[in-house]
C-alpha cells in the first residue's frame, strides 16, 4: 500500500527533524575523520604560482637566477629554489543523497547509510575546505571559499530536498561533482544523469554507500519487506529462496553502473557502512586530487 501525499510529507518532516538534530554529532565525528585523514596524506598541494611556501627544491641549470632563495643556499653552498604552492581553487560539488532509502540500517552496522552519507560529505568539504578549494552544495550553497565551509554545509543541509541525484546545475568546465548515494535507482536513470554531467565536461566520482546486508542478504523464513521510498510492502514466503538471485542482480546494477563510469572516465567505488569512514573519505580524497581517471574499486 504506498503512502498518502500527506503521510509522505509528515515522513520527511520527521526525516528532516531526525537529521537536525543529528547533524552536531555528526559534525564532530566528520572533522575528527577529516584531521585524522589529513595527518596521513600529503594533500592536494601541488607546485606553481602562488604566494605560499611549499618546499625548498635544487636549482635546476636554466632557471630565472631570481628564483633562488640565497640565504637559504648560503648554509649549505648549494643553489635552493623557494618552490611555491599552486593555489588555483578547483571548484567541487558534493551531493549526500537524503532520501527514505538511505535511512537503512540492519543489525550488521551501526550507522544508516544517511549518517555516513553526511558524515562522509561534512568531512571532505572541510578537508578540502583546508586546502583552499570552493565547495559547494548543488541548488543549496554556492561555492566558496572559507574555513566555516564544513558548518555551511551542514546549515545547507537542512534545505535539502530528498532526492538521491543533485539537480541539474550548470557546472563550470573540469568542476568535480562527489555524489555519496545508495545508487539503486533504475540503471536507465543513472544512465541519463550520468550523460548530463558528461556533457558538462565536469568529473563525477561516485562512493556507492550500501549495508552490509545488502550484500549478504542474511533473511531467511517468512518475512514481509517494505519498500521506503512509496511505503509498499510484499511478503515473501521463504526468504533465503530470494538470495542467489537478488545478489546476482545486485551485482549486474553495480557493474554496469561502474562500467558507464568508467566509459564516462568517472571514478566510482563501494563503500560499506561497517568499514571505517576513514576509507570512504581516502578513496574520495585520491581521485580528486588525480583528477581524471577512473577506476572501480571497493572504499
Amino acid at each position: 500500500m504506498a503512502l498518502s501525499p500527506n503521510t509522505t510529507d509528515r515522513t520527511r518532516l520527521d526525516q528532516a527533524r531526525l537529521l537536525s538534530s543529528r547533524l552536531p554529532d555528526l559534525l564532530v565525528a566528520a572533522r575528527r575523520i577529516a584531521t585524522n585523514v589529513m595527518m596521513g596524506v600529503h594533500g592536494r598541494r601541488r607546485a606553481g604560482p602562488g604566494e605560499t611556501f611549499w618546499q625548498f627544491r635544487p636549482y635546476m641549470a636554466g632557471e630565472p637566477a631570481k628564483r633562488i632563495d640565497w640565504r637559504r643556499s648560503a648554509r649549505d653552498h648549494h643553489l635552493y629554489v623557494r618552490e611555491r604552492e599552486w593555489e588555483a581553487a578547483q571548484t567541487v560539488w558534493i551531493w549526500p543523497d537524503l532520501t527514505p532509502s538511505m535511512a537503512f540500517r540492519s543489525q550488521l552496522s551501526q550507522t544508516t547509510k544517511i549518517d555516513r552519507a553526511v558524515v562522509l560529505g561534512l568531512a571532505l568539504a572541510d578537508m578540502l575546505a583546508r586546502g583552499g578549494e570552493r565547495i559547494g552544495v548543488p541548488a543549496l550553497m554556492e561555492p566558496r571559499i572559507g574555513q566555516d565551509t564544513a558548518e555551511r554545509f551542514a546549515v545547507a543541509l537542512l534545505k535539502a530536498e530528498p532526492v538521491e541525484w543533485p539537480p541539474t546545475l550548470r557546472l563550470a568546465r573540469f568542476a568535480d561533482v562527489v555524489v555519496l548515494s545508495d545508487c539503486l535507482s533504475p540503471i536507465e536513470d543513472l544512465k541519463d544523469r550520468l550523460q548530463k554531467i558528461s556533457a558538462q565536461g565536469a568529473r563525477l566520482h561516485i562512493l556507492q554507500i550500501l549495508d552490509p546486508a545488502e550484500e549478504t542478504f542474511p533473511y531467511d523464513g517468512r518475512l514481509e519487506f517494505r519498500d521506503p521510498e512509496t511505503g509498499g510492502t510484499w511478503l515473501a514466503e521463504r526468504a533465503g529462496g530470494l538470495k542467489e538471485r537478488y545478489q546476482n542482480r545486485l551485482t549486474a546494477h553495480r557493474e554496469e553502473l561502474a562500467t558507464m563510469a568508467r566509459r564516462a572516465g568517472y571514478s566510482f567505488a563501494v563503500h560499506h557502512t561497517d568499514r571505517p569512514a576513514a576509507e570512504g573519505l581516502l578513496f574520495l580524497h585520491g581521485q580528486l586530487s588525480a583528477g581524471h581517471g577512473a577506476r572501480a574499486l571497493s572504499a
